[in-house]
């Protein structure tokens, strides 16, 4: 991935703009796009502004991933990850995008969680919070992975307990960092579903960003 390459980009605005509004980003699982999330927007708080984002990676099969990955159930390489990570900061920190928001949240699902985990440890100070659901975290990746990284930050973390897809490993590393190691204020749910997000998991986060606005 590289800086000078502009993702693409699905936007959902709010009725009344500001650099006052929230933004929140959708970053999509392995093998989606940027209109796989999107219309979750329509769950969520109107007054909120969002953006689905696709990712950098195409795969020989369709849809798009965020990094290159190793053998599986391995994470991501590291060269990978800081790449990824520094493309998206690059393009997140342009005037056009930056000012549309003073405040902004990460929404990623399984490989995007784990793009977002990294974006978040990256920079904790560059966001206000982020949902992170049915992934892992990229911690072999990011050097600055150490306690209290996310001291006080936002974090809305679900699973579902027949998940499947991430392996069961990774899954558990991410959990002891954000509920033992990370110092985020966590909210933890866990739902009898597969590797997806439910309805009743989508009313969880509503509720979450109605207690952030």
């Amino acid at each position: 991935m590289s800086a000078d390459v502009k993702p693409v980009v699905v936007w959902r605005r709010p009725a009344k703009t500001g650099t006052r509004t929230p933004l929140v980003i959708f970053l999509h699982g392995r093998g989606a796009d940027e209109n796989d999330l999107i219309d979750i927007s329509e769950r969520l708080p109107h007054a909120f502004g969002y953006a689905s984002v696709r990712a950098p990676v195409p795969l020989e099969w369709g849809g798009y991933t965020w990094f290159e990955n190793r053998t599986p159930p391995r994470p991501p390489a590291t060269a990978s990850v800081r790449a990824s990570v520094a493309a998206f900061r690059a393009w997140l920190n342009e005037p056009a995008i930056s000012s549309i928001s003073e405040t902004c949240y990460l929404f990623g699902f399984s490989a995007g969680m784990m793009m977002a985990g990294a974006l978040l440890i990256d920079d904790p100070k560059r966001f206000a919070g982020a949902v992170l659901l049915s992934g892992a975290l990229a911690l072999d990746g990011i050097a600055e992975a150490v306690p209290g990284r996310l001291s006080g930050l936002p974090v809305f973390y679900g699973r579902g307990t027949e998940d499947s897809v991430i392996p069961a490993p990774l899954v558990a590393q991410a959990e002891q960092y954000l509920s033992r190691q990370s110092g985020a204020d966590l909210t933890f749910r866990e739902y009898p579903i597969e590797h997806t997000i439910s309805n009743r998991e989508l009313d969880d986060i509503a509720q979450w960003f109605d207690l952030r606005h």
